[in-house]
């Protein structure tokens, strides 16, 4: 295998069909462009990663209606808890997927392509902020000794960085963050820490490696970099991560999106001359 893709989609945030997010947001459909977008991708990906906040609510009948609206791909599909998930629900509405465990933390190690996929739990449950605490670094930390050997992609829900949004950072990673960067630090196989929660893309360096996030399938976060910046999303062009890794070479990460726009034009004519 030359290259390995993996699309990460995050913050879905899928209600009930007929109920809406924030009382305003029907974010099926938008999950279901995601998907389709994903499907028209000229590249077939190895993989799909949902870094959390599957639902809005982590009710039974919302992972029901999200297993309806991931049904047609095609590709093996990786979950994540978010702060808005309830991790027992989701083992009970997706039984299938095994690597999810059957108690305590959801933190599982696959091998994808040319690449090793390592997840951390980041919740709190009933809160909306992160935290990563020894049990679950010391856990990381096993799992990065067994794969020194090949590249990593450490993926979570609550970034490890601030991000200068303040209402954001308020329920950030508020407990773990320097602890999981001394240890990634010492694993330059690490080509990338890959987020969610934040309904951006944003990337920092961090450790020996990059940490990123990406836009949620449906709505954003609004681009306030305040420390008192007002809690508000607004419908800016919905997207999600594709990162690439070639054999022997540097993973590149690319922000997608989704819909239908157009073109593609063609910059030259046929035989390579510029178009006047």
């Amino acid at each position: 295998m030359s290259h390995t893709f993996l699309i990460q989609l995050s913050d879905t945030h899928i209600r009930e069909p007929g109920r809406l997010a924030y009382g305003r947001l029907d974010t099926a459909p938008y999950l279901s462009q995601a998907v389709q977008a994903i499907d028209r991708l000229p590249q077939k990906p190895d993989a799909v990663v949902i870094t959390g906040d599957l639902t809005d609510f982590g009710r039974p009948a919302e992972y029901e209606h999200l297993r309806e609206l991931l049904q047609p791909l095609t590709v093996p599909v990786y979950l994540l808890p978010g702060n808005h998930d309830d991790r027992q629900q989701m083992r009970s509405s997706f039984p299938e997927h095994t690597y999810l465990g059957t108690e305590g933390f959801v933190q599982y190690s696959v091998s994808i392509g040319n690449l090793q996929l390592i997840t951390l739990d980041t919740v709190v449950p009933m809160a909306s902020e992160g935290s990563l605490c020894v049990d679950r670094l010391n856990w990381l930390a096993v799992e990065l000794d067994k794969y020194s050997h090949r590249p990593v992609v450490v993926a979570m829900h609550h970034p490890p960085f601030k991000t200068l949004i303040g209402h954001m950072d308020e329920i950030g990673l508020l407990s773990g963050s320097s602890e999981l960067e001394t240890l990634l630090a010492r694993y330059p196989n690490v080509e990338r820490v890959i987020c969610g929660h934040l309904h951006r893309a944003i990337q920092v360096n961090f450790g020996s490696t990059m940490a990123v996030t990406v836009p949620s399938v449906a709505h954003q976060i609004c681009l306030d970099l305040s420390p008192k910046a007002a809690s508000a999303w607004l419908m800016e062009p919905p997207g999600f991560g594709i990162h690439t890794l070639p054999l022997n070479g540097r993973m590149v990460s690319h922000t997608a999106y989704s819909g239908i726009f157009d073109g593609p034009y063609p910059f030259h004519e046929p035989g390579g001359q510029l178009i006047d």
